[in-house]
């Protein structure tokens, strides 16, 4: 049986490299992680604790008290502009220092992940390479993602661990900078949560739907899984730029916790974006902590605010 309708050929497009298509992000972009002295904290001292300041003290007595105690959970779910703004090595000293039990993230992040970790760039000229007729075809990108996600799938892993071990495996020259390898030498779960026809390799020719689903799948209930021990033993939840994906899984995995018994009556959330979305406002500020704990809004270029949060934290 086939469908009634037409569908594309994939098998006819251009796949180009990596190098012709260009790259608007490299290494030399992405911050380097330094803990605030004294100034900072002098500084810190000088200014109003009132509305987003205040919330930002919370957030991180919140993050304090959940990785002092060791079995309290900090998620974070984040968009694909943490990793292509330069903000990855923040995050990764963050997983190192134990404010990062869980890691989810859309597949745009991943993708800047992986060509970040092996090819030194990411993040192409869109209005550009459309009028070329290349935008999302490079096939370094897509060849090494469909390798990843054969062999994860052979290993019955998830999307994430998936391309993190991949990285490791290959001793990809950047890995260093790649929240996944990371996550996947420290043994914290980081899972991918795609939405298929959102991301550039879903235009390849040698996409597996299938594959993809099925990893994709079992991150969600990897993911789920946390959020179910983040109700019973407390702790953040921290939605860090993206503005529809990540909270409608986490609310999903919130409500299978729910049905599960989980009672979240310790919980603080925070959403942290440029502009406070709705879902992100609802489903993960206020559906989430009306059980219990708090919300907080906190509003911001992730590029300021992740290194804020990473200062305040540590000093």
């Amino acid at each position: 049986m086939a469908s009634d309708f037409e569908e594309v050929d994939l098998s006819r497009v251009r796949t180009i490299s990596i190098r012709e298509r260009g790259s608007k992000v490299t290494l030399r972009d992405f911050g380097d992680p330094v803990k605030g002295g004294r100034a900072f904290a002098r500084w810190r001292q000088s200014i109003p604790e009132q509305l987003a300041v205040k919330g930002l003290e919370d957030l991180v007595a919140a993050m304090r008290r959940a990785a002092a105690g060791r079995n309290g959970e900090i998620l974070w779910m984040i968009g694909a502009h943490v990793i292509k703004c330069g903000l990855s090595r923040y995050v990764i000293e963050l997983m190192r220092k134990g404010y990062v039990t869980a890691i989810a993230m859309n597949g745009a992040a991943a993708i800047h992940d992986f060509e970040i970790a092996s090819f030194g760039e990411t993040s192409e000229d869109v209005p550009k390479n459309l009028e070329r007729g290349i935008f999302g075809f490079a096939k370094e990108t897509a060849e090494g993602c469909f390798a990843a996600i054969s062999k994860g799938k052979e290993e019955g892993r998830g999307l994430g661990e998936a391309i993190g071990r991949s990285l490791r495996d290959a001793k990809a020259p950047n890995r260093g900078y790649s929240v996944l390898a990371a996550a996947s030498q420290f043994g914290i779960p980081a899972t991918v949560h795609i939405a298929i026809g959102t991301d550039i390799i879903h235009q390849h020719p040698g996409f597996d739907g299938a594959s993809w689903g099925e990893l994709s799948s079992r991150d969600f209930r990897i993911f789920a899984a946390r959020v179910n021990r983040l109700g019973r033993v407390g702790g953040v939840a921290l939605n860090v730029g993206s503005a529809v994906i990540l909270p409608e899984v986490f609310l999903k995995a919130f409500s299978i916790a729910r049905n599960l018994g989980a009672p979240f009556d310790g919980l603080t959330t925070c959403n942290m974006d440029m502009t406070q979305h709705y879902r992100a406002r609802e489903n993960v500020l206020a559906r989430p902590t009306g059980f219990g704990g708090a919300g907080i809004a906190i509003t911001g270029h992730h590029e300021i605010m992740i290194p804020l949060l990473y200062s305040f934290l540590l000093s």
